[in-house]
């Protein structure tokens, strides 16, 4: 096992743990075997691994990192990356745009640590310029965006990695019921029988961080987390969370705390929460006319 990951026998198999993408990974895996457990979470680990290392805009060289210089020039893309766009295509369509993945220029000016200020309107109606996903021409082999604009894969990556590892882990091992954990978005693609306990999923208390507010119980299914509760500054008594709108160049306003979506997958259920809150005021009216369980706090 290698020193990224650890793995913990418990009581009703073994839980496993790393970290990537900038958050937690967890892996609740229902079996007796350890050799087992730890091939399953080191599968985990390295696949999510490497799609950070292939989509993350924090690292240089990469795919994504390719496109966005690639100065309005076409770019070769393999299947993947082509399947990441026709659901960044369909978040943009469902949302009316709200759900920009072009909008990466924009989000550069927006930094949520000590050293944050208020982009000035003219820096921020200059990176408007370069946000438009209906530039975004691409095919099943090649790529081209505006020498001005900048891809970010961020709204869907972690969601994405969670389905692909959940999936992988589902088709190699279709008798053990596994629950991944990335952050907060999660799948469990492996039914949890039901003489077993189902697995226990908290949410955290946007008011009290680390404490969980409601514990929900899941056999089978995904969910996703979007919210602001640790990525958001606050300027002159004025809160602004990391969620952007990529029309007007500023975080949603009246957006909720937390939202969380139970969905079929985990992308799924992620594009439902993010686009919740991007409504802001009407989050719970949007989700209620898409059907799904959810749960909102403000």
């Amino acid at each position: 096992m290698r020193m990224n990951t650890q793995l913990k026998q418990q009581t009703w198999g073994f839980s496993g743990s790393f970290r990537a993408m900038a958050s937690p990974c967890e892996l609740l895996i229902a079996t007796d075997d350890k050799q087992v457990a730890m091939q399953m979470l080191q599968l985990a680990s390295d696949e999510a691994q490497r799609i950070e290392a292939k989509y993350s805009r924090f690292i240089s060289a990469n795919v994504l990192w390719q496109i966005n210089h690639a100065q309005g020039k076409s770019v070769a893309i393999d299947a993947e990356t082509y399947q990441l766009l026709l659901f960044a295509q369909q978040c943009y369509q469902l949302s009316d745009g709200l759900f920009d993945i072009s909008a990466g220029k924009l989000m550069r000016l927006w930094r949520f640590d000590k050293n944050s200020a208020i982009p000035t309107p003219e820096i921020l109606n200059q990176a408007l310029l370069a946000v438009d996903f209906e530039q975004v021409k691409f095919t099943t082999t090649e790529l081209q965006i505006p020498t001005e604009m900048y891809l970010d894969f961020g709204g869907i990556g972690k969601e994405y990695a969670v389905d692909r590892v959940a999936n992988t882990l589902a088709q190699r091992w279709p008798d053990i019921s596994v629950l991944v954990n990335f952050g907060g978005d999660i799948a469990c693609p492996v039914k949890r029988v039901a003489e077993c306990s189902p697995w226990q999923v908290g949410i955290e208390d946007p008011q009290r961080l680390d404490q969980a507010l409601v514990s929900l119980q899941i056999r089978q299914g995904a969910l996703a987390t979007s919210g602001d509760t640790r990525r958001y500054i606050e300027l002159d008594g004025v809160r602004y969370g990391h969620i952007i709108n990529p029309k007007t160049g500023y975080p949603v306003v009246h957006a909720p705390r937390s939202v969380t979506v139970l969905g079929p997958n985990c992308l799924t259920a992620g594009m439902l929460a993010t686009m919740a809150m991007l409504q802001g005021e009407q989050a719970e009216d949007f989700l209620t006319e898409q059907q799904v369980q959810f749960k909102i706090y403000r």
